[in-house]
């Protein structure tokens, strides 16, 4: 039996977001748990499906003591501000210099995080743990398919594994397969080559689907790969969001030597760069969608899905923008729900009010993103919810939300009809729960349009008729090449494909 120190520190930086993901952020909890620090980790995870909750059932599985240290996520936003990085990493190490000696340390980490000071939250953090722990000691991490993976955080971890389907269903097992690795190591069968390949272009979040090619049969030819080099293999398409020198997809590797780590990462990177031409999406204006959609819905027996990727809160979007709310209002659309919107002042209103009541809203547009103004207008609500349920579904099935007053408010003007459900925090809806809650039924409805890139595929695919892709107001740009970059590496192609 090994003691193994377990912690984590998960966010996702859109580093052309202006919202700072302040200490605040990781305190209070929404989507998922709030900071969570010493034996509370067990509590709180016990039934959670986030890879912490993998690791802690996988490593007690194998007869493993597990040392509780400090868990931390926020809500993608812009940089962490340096207090809050200081402030939970000296948890995490100071929560372990306090435990030492132990025989190995798992860190549920994002791979995206990006501060006022550092570029690479996660190296950093790996490379404080490695300086107290020493050269011996096993240090491992997963990561999040959305993570640009860097040499740091590969000197310094013994092992990286990240997840290999996005949505992200897989979350629970990719900190599962961790604490297999970790209990490898222990038990005398280290992976001490280590490989790293960064291919030369940029990906789009919606070309990064694992439900559909390339990135789908990318991940299915693991298993052979794995079996042939005993290497343990992951592919991360990356987060384009950020403007840091190592942005962009990574193939690593670790294997029992150099030579298999190599051919098993180059192994990979062949298929990435032979697939190059095929990661791309279809991204539509605002009105073409709605039109699109408004015609799909009138012989459709299920709902016409709009994905609102530019304003996803789950890549650091405000999740308050109305173009595309506008447009459904303008093009006339009937039998419509978008979700979820950030609005704490009109969910407040409207639970003022009551169920039944109209009343003029001045709705979203209040994050302050450059050109974008609420939707002044008469609105009735038809629902409200206190924001606490349990998210049922294929993505993180059985987590607790806490999205504060929630409210269903219809815009009144005989010629549309558009519901909207506003949230008190900015949360993606992956989850069928979230409409649920608020008494409505996703499948019984025309169009859905929801605040996200691709996460809602896992709840809402099924379902839909059609998916549109639509580039609506948001920081979360569809098109990598809108990016402003300034410290990307030289050489790397903007989109797949481009000059």
């Amino acid at each position: 039996m090994a003691r193994i120190a377990i912690g984590g520190f998960q966010h996702e930086t859109n580093t052309f977001a202006s919202a700072p993901g302040t200490f605040e952020e990781f305190v209070k909890p929404g989507g998922w748990p709030g900071l969570t620090r010493g034996e509370a980790i067990f509590d709180t995870f016990a039934t959670n499906t986030l890879p912490i909750a993998g690791f802690i059932r996988e490593a007690a599985r194998r007869g493993h003591a597990l040392v509780p240290l400090t868990w931390a996520m926020a809500v993608p936003c812009g940089r962490v501000t340096d207090d809050a990085f200081e402030r939970i990493s000296a948890m995490i190490v100071s929560d372990l210099a306090a435990q030492t000696p132990v025989d190995a340390v798992y860190l549920d980490l994002h791979g995206a995080a990006v501060t006022d000071s550092h570029e690479d939250a996660e190296g950093e953090l790996l490379r404080r743990v490695r300086a107290v722990i020493g050269p011996d000691t096993v240090l491992a991490a997963s990561l999040d398919l959305h993570a640009n993976v860097t040499d740091l955080m590969m000197r310094d971890a013994d092992l990286l594994t990240a997840y290999r389907t996005y949505p992200h269903v897989d979350t629970a097992e990719t900190g599962a397969r961790a604490a297999a690795l970790v209990d490898d190591q222990l038990n005398g069968r280290p992976r001490r080559g280590k490989a790293l390949r960064k291919p030369p272009f940029l990906i789009p979040l919606t070309a990064q689907c694992s439900l559909v090619e390339p990135t789908r049969g990318i991940y299915a030819s693991f298993a052979a790969i794995e079996a042939r080099t005993g290497a343990s293999l992951s592919f991360t398409p990356g987060f384009p969001p950020a403007d840091i020198h190592d942005c962009g997809p990574a193939v690593f590797a670790f294997a029992p030597d150099q030579a298999r780590a190599d051919a098993a990462a180059d192994a990979v990177l062949q298929q990435v760069l032979d697939a190059e031409p095929a990661f791309g999406d279809e991204i539509l204006a605002p009105g073409e969608a709605v039109r699109r959609a408004v015609a799909i819905a009138g012989r459709a027996r299920k709902p016409v899905v709009l994905a609102d990727t530019q304003d996803n809160p789950g890549a650091g979007g405000s999740s308050d923008t109305v173009g595309l709310i506008e447009a459904l209002i303008a093009g006339g659309a009937r039998g419509a729900v978008v979700g979820v919107l950030y609005d704490p002042e009109c969910a407040s209103l409207a639970h003022a009010a009551g169920i039944g009541a109209e009343l003029d809203l001045a709705l979203g547009g209040k994050s302050q993103m450059p050109g974008q103004r609420p939707l002044h207008g008469r609105f009735r609500v038809k629902a409200l919810g206190d924001g606490r349920f349990v998210a049922r579904g294929p993505m993180l099935d059985g987590a607790a939300m806490q999205l504060g007053p929630m409210a269903v408010v219809s815009h009144v003007d005989g010629a549309s009809e558009v519901d909207v459900v506003i949230a008190s925090a900015r949360q993606q809806p992956y989850t069928q729960s979230i409409f649920r809650h608020l008494g409505i039924d996703p499948a019984a409805q025309k169009i859905l349009a929801l605040k996200s890139s691709v996460h809602f595929r896992a709840a809402f695919q099924d379902i839909a008729e059609q998916v549109l892709v639509v580039a609506a107001p948001g920081v979360n740009l569809a098109d990598p090449r809108d990016f402003a970059y300034r410290r990307l590496r030289p050489g790397v192609r903007r989109r797949p494909g481009a000059a």
